[in-house]
């Protein structure tokens, strides 16, 4: 049932027909992911084509495709050590596939994928998207006077 290399099996809970999510980086469209990003997220406004190959090269990438064109829909990115932590960011949904569930089911599926290996923490960071997150889970941090952060910008 999994024959295509990187797709999440099973069904993924709330993912609307007509599309599926895969980890095979191989089918990442780069370029559109890049301009995504660059030029529509607030987060990596700007971000050069290098620096987004470099950070999808040491990361687990994510990507939602429209299953009748093959087309990518959505991405994520999974900063992670495998076995304890992991950071999700540059969640994006193109506008043409936004207000059908697809990011809420991407999460989720970075949620299943995530559980088995043990992680125990997963972070991400928002300006807008609170409400989503929350219903997979996520929560605000509970001590965050713990948490500090190093800016080398």
């Amino acid at each position: 049932m999994n024959d295509i290399p990187g797709r999440i099996p099973g069904p993924i809970p709330g993912l609307p027909d007509g599309y599926q999510i895969s980890t095979d980086p191989a089918r990442i469209d780069v370029g559109r992911v890049h301009r995504w990003l660059a030029t529509d997220a607030y987060w990596a406004l700007g971000r050069p084509r290098e620096s987004h190959e470099r950070a999808m090269a040491g990361s687990l990438n994510f990507g939602v495709y429209e299953m009748s064109s093959g087309d990518q829909a959505a991405y994520a990115r999974v900063v992670t050590d495998g076995a304890t932590f992991a950071w999700l960011c540059d969640v994006y949904v193109d506008p043409s596939a936004r207000g059908k569930g697809v990011g809420t089911a991407l999460v989720a599926a970075v949620r299943e994928h995530l559980r088995p290996l043990g992680v125990r923490r997963v972070l991400l960071a928002t300006e807008d998207a609170h409400g989503v997150y929350e219903k997979l889970g996520f929560r605000a941090l509970d001590r965050p006077e713990r948490w500090m952060a190093l800016g080398l910008e």
